[in-house]
């Protein structure tokens, strides 16, 4: 019997967020930050589904402006994490508003 360990789903999306900023940022010089370009590549091929103005460019710096905490112009980790849990939140709540509308089954 193996006792190799076996990273759990929370471990695994934790990995994947990490792997998905890693491959987008540093295509513009920094590889520790997205730059407005990289971030509206991310978008547009990461969240197409969630982001209808992934392909607006005024979307995009908007988007850009709230994410960018410190001013720098730049998206880094911290400010990624935050916008997938905000993003991640409102997903759920229109889930539960939806569902809490929908008729009860028996």
């Amino acid at each position: 019997m193996s006792d190799k360990y076996v990273p759990t789903g929370l471990e695994l999306t934790i990995a994947s967020m990490m792997g998905i900023f890693k491959a987008y940022a540093g295509k513009d010089g920094d590889s520790s930050r997205l730059s407005n370009a990289e971030l509206k590549c991310l978008l547009t091929k990461e969240l197409p589904g969630y982001l209808q103005n992934a392909n607006d460019s005024a979307a995009i710096e908007k988007e850009m402006k709230n994410l960018d905490e410190d001013g720098d112009g730049q998206v880094d980790f911290k400010e990624f994490i935050i916008f997938i849990a905000a993003l991640t939140a409102a997903c759920y709540d229109a889930i539960e508003a939806q569902a809490s509308k929908s008729p009860v089954k028996k």
